[in-house]
């Protein structure tokens, strides 16, 4: 528990210290990552914002030890609290009714899942078929890449409204969703009794070169969603797909069987319905204008 709530103070750090950085440098695009790197990489905030991300990354693991996949996300998901105040806080985002009803009714989804948890009747799965793995896998990142692009190309037509990010929360959500079944992955493949049979049989798993890829693609398309539109918006989208995708996706994968009880078991679907309900009807356009940091705001004379 300790260290689920550690990475969820990591993490919204983490997210807010870079935003601040990115509102700072020049205009980023994804389908430019040397520049893209170039730039966020020489920018002490960024890295700072970098490094408490990894260090969350770090307590991640140690929680799905001990955790099954549904209660370790419901816990990570309560972090969202913290983000929101932090980016309204730090960097002086707005939301509005509508998004705030929104976050709220995601926030009671998400409790409806850590209801349905109960400590001893859950079990904690350590492996998964490979194969089954990159059944999964491979279509939700190739779905992800695609919603990415598609946000992007809409980003740039000029008689739209701005994006309000949610397309691109989902994009990065689902990478970050085949994240967190590597992160699974890697973490029942760790031990000390046998350190070098352990990492022979790691690199033979699919873990290892999902989290490269998810990791890579992940941070440049994070960034460039970053810079466009608002952290309190972008990141609960993203945080509540990534939710999803491991609690439902994760939970068939490892074989971490769903609750008996039917109490239990209705509060843990009825969650996961509304958290997927109220993403759909989110708004695709920007309600709120949206200045980055560091750029001026223009005045009327």
């Amino acid at each position: 528990m300790i260290a689920a709530l550690l990475a969820n103070v990591l993490y919204s750090g983490g997210f807010v210290l870079e935003k601040r950085a990115l509102g700072a440098l020049p205009e980023v695009d994804f389908r430019r990552p040397a520049r893209l790197l170039r730039l966020v990489l020489g920018s002490p905030l960024w890295i700072g914002g970098s490094l408490a991300l990894a260090a969350g990354f770090a307590a991640q693991l140690a929680v799905y030890r001990t955790l099954p996949i549904a209660a370790a996300q419901g816990i990570f998901v309560s972090g969202l609290v913290l983000l929101v105040l932090l980016s309204s806080r730090l960097l002086g985002e707005r939301t509005t009714s509508r998004e705030r009803y929104a976050l709220a009714a995601i926030l009671l989804a998400l409790l409806m899942v850590v209801l349905s948890l109960r400590e001893g009747a859950d079990t904690v799965s350590r492996s998964a078929p490979a194969p089954l793995v990159l059944t999964v896998c491979l279509p939700s990142l190739a779905l992800g890449v695609r919603l990415y692009g598609r946000a992007e190309r809409r980003s740039r037509e000029a008689r739209r409204a701005p994006p309000s990010g949610v397309a691109y929360g989902v994009a990065v959500g689902l990478l970050y969703g085949v994240s967190s079944l590597a992160v699974k992955g890697v973490s029942s493949r760790l031990t000390t009794h046998d350190p070098t049979g352990a990492a022979v049989g790691l690199l033979r798993s699919p873990y290892p070169y999902l989290l490269l890829f998810t990791g890579a693609f992940g941070l440049v398309m994070s960034q460039a969603a970053l810079q466009r539109c608002r952290a309190s918006l972008i990141v609960p989208v993203c945080t509540t797909v990534s939710c999803l995708f491991t609690a439902v996706l994760g939970t068939l994968t490892f074989g971490e069987a769903l609750p008996h009880d039917p109490v239990r078991l209705t509060l843990r679907l009825a969650g996961t319905v509304l958290a997927v309900a109220v993403l759909l009807a989110m708004p695709q356009q920007d309600a709120v204008p949206h200045t980055p940091l560091g750029a001026k705001e223009l005045t009327p004379p």
